[in-house]
């Protein structure tokens, strides 16, 4: 293998804000050695088992159109329409509600700044309805 991904960026106009944000949702840590504090313009974020890192970066400007990539994400201990009430709790918002009358699909939904992210169903739903 020629290369390896070292983290994934977002731009953001509140480093600090985005980094906490999505640390409550995914269940990331900051850097104890290098802690994400208020006013910092570069904020990184680390996977429980550190093998994931997000680094959000504060940019001058909004986001603007749609993200040309974007996070799937899948819940790990309750089912996808319980993650998207949490998530919603959080302060995201449903832009698309891709869900499908025999259980499948997904919603689109959208972080406090507008970056789109997708909650995808739970490896067991999947399972219960023979997709895996």
């Amino acid at each position: 293998m020629a290369l390896v991904i070292s983290h994934t960026t977002v731009n953001a106009l509140d480093a600090h804000a985005q980094s906490v944000w999505w640390a409550d949702l995914l269940g990331y840590h900051e850097d104890a050695d290098d802690p994400n504090e208020p006013g910092h313009d570069v904020c990184m974020i680390l996977s429980p088992d550190e093998s994931h890192r997000i680094l959000f970066i504060e940019v001058p400007d909004a986001k603007a159109i749609r993200n040309r990539i974007h996070f799937d994400l899948r819940p790990t201990d309750r089912s996808r329409d319980e993650e998207v009430e949490r998530v919603a709790g959080l302060g995201a918002a449903v832009v698309e509600d891709r869900r499908t009358g025999d259980g499948r699909g997904w919603v689109v939904m959208v972080d406090p700044e507008g970056n789109e992210f997708c909650i995808l169903r739970s490896d067991e739903e999947r399972r219960a309805a023979g997709d895996l």
